[in-house]
């Protein structure tokens, strides 16, 4: 962060170089916010324009960490620079890890409805354009385990493992 201003209620806001608000305060693996000083994980950068393939390479690899909050920002990016025929493919794929992020810090029910959320978002994008492998993505799959996922935490509201828990983005 380059400087801090006041924020509402007299409050310090963290400010980027072009001023927009940005919390600079260090995470834990799940993106929860650790107190100013606290060791944390190093973030993602926000704004990257990756290749699709770059995206999902980088995306799985967080996912294989236990870092699905971070995956969500590399997919959050992919949504927001790429193609509007995509968009709905990266909105859900970012849905399903911030869904597995939910349900890893133990909000059983957010996680369950936004990776309910995320499966229909991926599902509706194939099924629109009739692809069920784009970028080599295993979409039928990744929609299964998004459900079973859902499934699991409403069954039994305990934190998953984010790692032991990963989905395969290819099906590998």
């Amino acid at each position: 962060m380059d400087h801090v201003s006041e924020g509402g209620g007299g409050r310090a806001r963290d400010r980027d170089a072009e001023g927009r608000a940005r919390n600079a305060r260090p995470r834990d693996g799940l993106g929860r916010p650790l107190p100013y000083g606290a060791p944390g994980v190093e973030r993602q950068p926000e704004g990257v324009v990756r290749s699709p393939r770059e995206t999902v390479q980088e995306a799985q690899a967080l996912l294989d960490a236990g870092r699905p909050f971070h995956a969500h920002e590399v997919f959050e990016d992919a949504w927001k620079s790429g193609p509007d025929g995509e968009r709905e493919l990266w909105r859900g794929l970012a849905q399903l890890a911030v869904g597995l992020t939910h349900a890893a810090r133990g909000n059983a029910t957010g996680g369950a409805r936004l990776l309910r959320r995320g499966a229909r978002a991926v599902e509706a994008w194939s099924a629109e354009t009739g692809q069920d492998r784009p970028y080599d993505l295993d979409v039928t799959g990744l929609m299964a385990w998004a459900r079973a996922s859902a499934a699991t935490v409403e069954g039994d509201p305990a934190p998953l493992d984010a790692r032991a828990c990963a989905p395969r983005l290819r099906g590998e």
